[in-house]
């Protein structure tokens, strides 16, 4: 009769998988946890959590515990996976589950990292970067072969006899080999962490059998956890029966969770502990050791490099425009548009105007833009950047000096023939309707019946630079303002080209969050910081430029404040080199952050290292969500110590069979208590629908109406700071 083949047993393999320890389960599921973080593209999590030598320091040690769960995509995390479940699972079945997360949460971990940043950063200079659990996988190995090798020494090859011990590093050479981008340094480092632990070398840094015999009686962790290994070797948790998901009593550690009312008390102050932790690492966060200096990552930019022509006879310009827009004060939006008009036809510029009316809270918002294209005489009328000035500001105050420096910058950029790109020069009505209308119809987004289209177009937009100085004086400094609407913010790279302009080349102090006077002290730092969050937070807009950066224009305004000795020409120095650098590029924003908190004109934190602290926060909240659904579904408590104390101390038990292993449960283990969800659910949909009234009565209640701090919100917002 022919040999036949071994044939595949789902059954098996399924029996397998539900046999899995506990620990390995966990392990699985953190890399898989990790895997999907990496799918998004907000937080970075191979740079936050991989072995990376030049980014280890006192604050980062966290890295020499997260490198081994973090992989570079699907198939690394899954064959690491499946190589490590065997060794993982069958070192945990003999040693237990307790000693095991000891081991591999410590030494394990960290003398593999310890060994691979001693070489690679002290010998050979690197900065190589090591993550993936194939770490565990050659320490787990490095123990089988010196395990292997005290049972039987040798295996025969032909003639040859090859040590046993030398099976990891054959192992390592084939996958040096076969596999690309795999750090030979660091599978050695790890195989020798396996043998010395194999050799018994590394027993004194395992925590002794007693205290983890006191700890697993004292938790009951074997009563409580399903697939939980003891610390003696032969018992498994739950009775020793391995848990099924065909019998859900059976099938989670939050069912013990919630019988157990020591533990049920530890959610309120581990809500506390993450609060705590989470305002410190925000408090931290202006410290120079956490927070980074800004820095250029476009090189196209080149902001500074060019010499600036603007002034001289520029000045006569601005002072001839500033006495036309003085005379239109008083005429309505349509006249001053058709006047504007006028002025940029006189320049040679195609011009255009579009009137729009928004009925909100109230009131109406009726307006009319003026706005000009300057064709690029190097260009193909692709992209385009916008140069936009309001007539009256967020406060309210003529823009006159704004609109007329504009003006005069449009007959400026007409005489240059080196742009690249399209030039709108836009003179709004207003500083929220009127760039929201023109903005909503450059790009089709607008409703016919609020807004009128636009007659004339260029390309995809670039980038924004809003000019603000209602002052009839010299200024002292320019303030930046960034904020966008609903917290969204503009590519760093334009804020910092700015400041470098600003602050570098013209030698203007800068000021942003209205700190007029920002020392660089801590007190500083942290204050504009949390200026800067409450004004995220809030979510309205902040100037003009915040209409145009949820369509991923980058937008900034340069307003002009204080009394000091700077003049317009100055600010329009500042603009045309501004729009010298856009002029260089050669993409779209995008090599910089979009997220990012600022604590002074120089200093930043990028989303990476604020993230933690919000998480932090926020996840108390589901902490304690999860500690009250566990309370919701305990068993009712007896009426009285005394009644409790009459009944007779009987427990009936149930009889649990699962693959061939036979274990008697108390009944009281497998009671279920049934949550009445009906009540709950219905108040939460109706208070998401009563959410409606305070949205209509907010829109259509007058805003002399309402109480002064909700009126004053949207228009007088920056002056609550």
């Amino acid at each position: 009769m022919a040999p036949t083949l071994p044939s595949f047993d789902v059954r098996r393999l399924r029996s397998y998988i539900f046999r899995l320890p506990l620990l390995t389960r966990i392990i699985l599921v953190l890399v898989a946890l990790f895997w999907i973080l990496e799918l998004q593209q907000v937080w970075n999590v191979v740079q936050w959590g991989a072995l990376i030598p030049d980014e280890i320091n006192l604050g980062t040690m966290y890295r020499l515990n997260t490198y081994p769960l973090i992989h570079r995509g699907l198939l690394h995390a899954l064959l690491n996976a499946l190589a490590l479940v065997p060794l993982l699972e069958r070192f945990e079945s003999e040693h237990g589950t307790l000693l095991t997360g000891a081991m591999f949460a410590g030494p394990l971990s960290t003398l593999p990292a310890a060994g691979y940043l001693l070489v690679e950063r002290g010998l050979f200079r690197k900065n190589t970067a090591l993550l993936g659990a194939s770490i565990w996988v050659f320490v787990l190995l490095g123990i089988e072969g010196i395990k292997t090798y005290k049972a039987n020494p040798h295996f025969a090859l032909s003639t040859y006899r090859i040590p046993t011990w030398t099976t990891p590093l054959i192992v390592l050479l084939f996958t040096t080999a076969l596999i690309p981008n795999t750090s030979l340094l660091g599978h050695l480092c790890s195989v020798g962490v396996g043998y010395t632990y194999g050799l018994g070398y590394l027993k004194i840094l395992a925590p002794p059998e007693k205290v983890l015999r006191w700890i697993e009686g004292k938790l009951n962790l074997l009563g409580r956890l399903p697939h939980y290994v003891s610390i003696d070797q032969k018992t498994y948790g739950r009775y020793g029966v391995l848990p099924t998901t065909s019998n859900p009593s059976l099938s989670g550690a939050s069912e013990a969770l919630r019988r157990d009312p020591r533990l049920l008390k530890v959610p309120p102050y581990l809500s506390a502990v993450c609060i705590l932790v989470g305002i410190i690492w925000l408090c931290l966060l202006p410290l120079n050791e956490y927070s980074r200096h800004t820095y250029i990552s476009e090189n196209a930019l080149l902001p500074g490099q060019v010499h600036t022509y603007f002034g001289g006879s520029e000045q006569n310009v601005f002072n001839a425009y500033k006495y036309e827009v003085q005379a239109l004060q008083e005429k309505s939006h349509e006249e001053i548009a058709t006047k504007l008009s006028e002025i940029f036809r006189s320049v040679g510029l195609k011009a255009a105007t579009q009137r729009y009316e928004y009925q909100a809270a109230g009131s109406i918002h009726r307006g009319e833009n003026a706005y000009a294209v300057l064709h690029a005489p190097r260009g193909d009328a692709t992209e385009a950047i916008v140069l936009v000035a309001a007539w009256t500001n967020m406060d309210g105050d003529p823009n006159q000096s704004g609109v007329a420096l504009a003006l005069t910058l449009a007959r400026y950029f007409k005489r240059w023939s080196l742009w690249s790109k399209d030039i709108i020069i836009l003179i709004t009505s207003d500083s929220k309707a009127g760039p929201q209308a023109w903005v909503d119809a450059y790009h089709d987004e607008h409703s016919s019946l609020l807004a009128a289209p636009l007659p004339l177009k260029s390309g995809a937009l670039q980038g924004v630079i809003v000019v603000d100085n209602p002052l009839d004086h010299r200024f002292e400094s320019i303030h930046i303002v960034y904020d966008g609407i609903n917290g969204q913010l503009p590519n760093l790279d334009l804020f910092n080209s700015a400041v470098h302009i600003v602050s570098g080349q013209m030698g203007i102090g800068v000021s942003l969050q209205r700190m007029w006077k920002h020392d660089d002290s801590y007190r500083d730092r942290l204050q504009t910081m949390l200026r800067g969050m409450v004004s995220q937070g809030l979510g309205h807009s902040s100037g003009p430029h915040s209409s145009f950066i949820p369509y991923h224009v980058d937008a900034i305004t340069l307003q002009a404040v204080g009394n000091g000795w700077q003049d317009e020409m100055a600010m329009g120095r500042c603009v045309e080199s501004t729009f010298r650098s856009l002029n260089n590029l050669l993409e779209h924003f995008h090599q910089s952050f979009f997220f990012y908190l600022l604590m002074q004109s120089q200093r930043f934190v990028s989303i990476g290292t604020y993230l933690p602290s919000a998480m932090l926060v926020a996840v108390n909240f589901t902490i304690m969500a999860i500690a009250l659904w566990i309370q919701s579904g305990r068993p009712p408590k007896p009426q009285s110590a005394h009644e409790e104390a009459e009944k007779p101390q009987k427990s009936e038990a149930e009889v649990i069979e699962h693959d061939g292993m036979v274990a008697l449960v108390p009944k009281e283990e497998l009671a279920t208590v049934e949550r009445k969800l009906f009540l709950p659910v219905v108040l939460v949909v109706a208070f998401h629908f009563l959410g409606a009234v305070p949205l209509y009565v907010f829109n259509n209640t007058h805003q002399k109406a309402k109480p002064q701090f909700i009126a004053s919100k949207g228009s007088q917002a920056n002056k609550l700071y």
